[in-house]
């Protein structure tokens, strides 16, 4: 971490504190710094995560939620998340939220909450890659010729540090396709407090990022540097795991299929010690534009 990153960190825990504004109606903060014309999915997927956790005792912890994006998020205005208590069993819990902008449902969720049980244990194992810190940041990555593009996205501090393992799509464009493959390690760039639901609600903002990159390298085509228009459809993830969301995972992608405008991508988060910690896939509108 380097001096003026915690505070960014800060601002997106600050967005997942919702405020409560009746039984089971949670608020979302807004972040309108007109870098977008569309809340980022991860936020959304991030404040669905915290109503629904709010609702639920925190000795069960999620262990998996499966999403729709319905319509694209206004920045400029509050999310309303409305949250439905669908079962309270003995060992798990399911929520249901919506979340609303001006009385229409921009995203869906229902999330699965379980209490701490044993039982038959195997996991993937962690790819063989070199360690973060021996890998360039996000912003030196980034060639001076793309910079005047790229704008100031180039040099954004960002709330998550990503040092790419594979080459960057928008470096891997320039050299052609490649396999639809995208590894990255990635970490909450500052201190979280320790709170369990905090950081599978910071995983679940971060699993939005770089995801569909696998989709986009197997073409060679990229987000801002060619004519592509994409947006999260669908989006479910599995947690297996504890770990910490301020500590490496190693975000390993691949892309098994793309038809008929969309692209279909998979996740494999694994934590610095090689343990499989959570899965993600995600479907994604994904359009060319001659």
């Amino acid at each position: 971490m380097t001096e003026g990153e915690q505070p960014v960190l800060d601002r997106l825990v600050a967005l997942l504190d919702l405020e409560k504004i009746e039984e089971d109606i949670y608020r979302g903060a807004h972040t309108d710094d007109g870098s977008s014309v569309r809340v980022f999915g991860g936020q959304v997927a991030g404040q669905a995560l915290v109503a629904a956790g709010r609702t639920v005792p925190p000795e069960r912890g999620v262990h998996s939620l499966h999403a729709y994006f319905i319509r694209g998020g206004d920045p400029s205005i509050p999310i309303v998340y409305e949250v439905d208590r669908i079962r309270d069993g003995r060992s798990f819990t399911t929520r249901r939220v919506v979340a609303v902008q001006r009385g229409k449902a921009i995203f869906s969720l229902s999330a699965s909450f379980q209490v701490v049980e044993s039982g038959i244990e195997h996991a993937d194992v962690m790819p063989d890659v070199p360690d973060p810190e021996s890998l360039p940041t996000h912003s030196e990555r980034i060639p001076p010729r793309l910079r005047e593009q790229f704008g100031e996205w180039a040099d954004r501090i960002r709330p998550i540090d990503i040092r790419y393992v594979s080459e960057p799509p928008w470096l891997s464009r320039e050299s052609g396709p490649r396999d639809a493959r995208n590894q990255v390690w990635m970490r909450a760039d500052g201190k979280l407090a320790d709170d369990p639901l905090l950081h599978v609600c910071v995983l679940a903002y971060a699993s939005d990022m770089t995801l569909l990159d696998s989709v986009l390298a197997r073409h060679g085509v990229y987000w801002g540097t060619d004519r592509v228009m994409g947006a999260s459809l669908d989006h479910a993830m599995w947690f297996h795991r504890p770990f910490r969301a301020d500590e490496w995972v190693l975000y390993d992608c691949a892309s098994p299929s793309a038809s008929g405008g969309r692209g279909l991508a998979t996740g494999r988060f694994f934590a610095r010690d090689g343990g499989l910690v959570a899965t993600v896939v995600q479907e994604g509108l994904l359009r060319i534009i001659e």
